[in-house]
């Protein structure tokens, strides 16, 4: 093999080979498949940290650098230069559309942002404190049963997975909005025909008892922008489970609830929400260098939110974009003063404390993005669920690129297994 590596068991000297296959951009990978077979072994790495699963051509992250591309696009372009709708676009048909594909893939989602009215029903059924992610995950999956027709659908069929990626992303804005609305007691909302995608969300929040209530365009902008910067982020943990599960030919309705149930971890699409939580509980400015002290005992349970990234180690280009934002809405809309002063005192030592600065723990995503939402008026068990609005394009993209490979493995990893012998 001329581009390979070469593993030498010790043990027996025995010495096994494995090709090596280079990405356009980033590292390249050693193809493992034939590990077992060649040495009689599994390869072991606890929570895939090292592990490529897939082949993919839709999102490049570069920890280091602090880039993220769409489809060759770096995320600050996009945010600056296009609208949510275009990267939808983009992550699913792999090009930006032009105006008139726009309008008409504008079109497309707003026939089928309705859901069926049978599922009024559904939502009146659930408990007036059930959790807004447990709902919508329950909604998502029952989308099967109230469109039975669309289990039959053959899924190897472009045009017919293609029709179902739009309804899905169509709907979910219409399902978070219509289950914080059961939540509160309000009248159902039905679509406005006559907005955009994300203003349409919004309405449909706000919509009476808050009639009087009237949308900026920094309002929608800024809402907009979050769900850009959050609409795919390469194999995380929701998305592999979105691939996982639809590895086993499980119809993307399950698929998209299983990446629902995932996001909903507190590790995963619950930190934003972990921000403002944690901001409350200071509550002062006066009380952030007790709080600072306490995230740098390592013996305290208390952890800074929203300071850090898995992948990021430099910075995260989604927060920069999110910084501006956040300072736009404090010029317009205003947001809480006293959440904002703690926030920025937090912000002003984490950047300048060596103890942060050789951790790499500077702001991400997480830490505007919580702001924004709260000075939007999106209350804290919501997060998630715009979360969900803006992942899902990433999710069914990512589902529609494992259907289109040649090579449609369903996914089974192996173990180390430490428990008894036969007894």
């Amino acid at each position: 093999m001329s581009n390979s590596v070469t593993l030498t068991d010790n043990r027996n000297g025995k010495s096994y080979e494995f090709p090596i296959y280079d990405a356009n951009i980033g590292p390249s990978v050693v193809d493992m498949s034939s590990f077992y077979k060649q040495t009689g072994m599994f390869s072991y790495d606890e929570g895939l940290t090292s592990t490529a699963t897939c082949k993919s051509e839709i999102t490049y992250i570069d920890g280091d650098a602090g880039t993220l591309m769409h489809r060759g696009y770096p995320i600050e372009w996009l945010a600056e230069n296009k609208v949510f709708l275009d990267v939808i676009h983009l992550l699913l048909y792999k090009e930006l559309p032009s105006k008139e594909r726009l309008e008409a893939f504008r079109y497309e989602l707003k026939k089928r942002s309705f859901i069926h009215e049978g599922m009024h029903k559904l939502f009146d059924a659930f408990p007036d404190k059930a959790h807004p992610m447990a709902v919508l995950q329950a909604s998502v999956a029952s989308l099967s049963t109230f469109y039975p027709d669309h289990l039959n659908m053959d899924m190897d069929i472009r045009k017919n997975y293609m029709e179902t990626a739009a309804r899905i992303i169509a709907k979910i804005p219409t399902l978070v909005a219509t289950a914080y609305r059961y939540k509160n007691g309000f009248p159902m909302a039905y679509p406005d025909l006559d907005r955009g995608f994300t203003e349409n969300f919004l309405y449909m929040l706000r919509t009476y008892p808050y009639d009087h209530v009237k949308l900026k365009p920094i309002e929608v902008k800024a809402l907009d922008t979050i769900f850009m910067l959050h609409a795919d982020h390469e194999q995380n943990a929701s998305t592999s489970t979105v691939r996982a599960v639809g590895s086993t030919q499980a119809h993307p309705y399950a698929c998209i609830s299983a990446g629902i149930g995932a996001l909903w971890g507190h590790a995963h699409g619950g930190a934003n929400e972990g921000v403002i939580r944690m901001l409350e509980e200071i509550g002062s400015v006066d009380r952030v260098d007790e709080f600072i002290k306490k995230a740098k005992d390592k013996n305290d349970p208390f952890r800074l939110m929203g300071f850090g990234h898995r992948v990021y180690k430099n910075f995260d280009p989604r927060a920069k974009v999110l910084k501006k934002l956040r300072d736009q809405l404090i010029d317009e809309i205003g947001i809480d003063t006293n959440l904002i002063k703690v926030a920025s005192r937090i912000e002003e030592i984490a950047l300048n404390d060596d103890y942060f600065v050789k951790r790499n723990l500077y702001p991400n995503v997480d830490f505007h993005s919580g702001l924004i939402l709260k000075a939007l008026g999106i209350p804290n068990e919501m997060f998630a669920c715009l979360f969900v609005i803006g992942r899902t394009p990433g999710w069914i993209a990512q589902w529609i690129e494992f259907k289109e490979q040649e090579t449609q493995k369903i996914v089974r990893p192996r173990q180390l297994y430490l428990g008894e012998t036969k007894r």
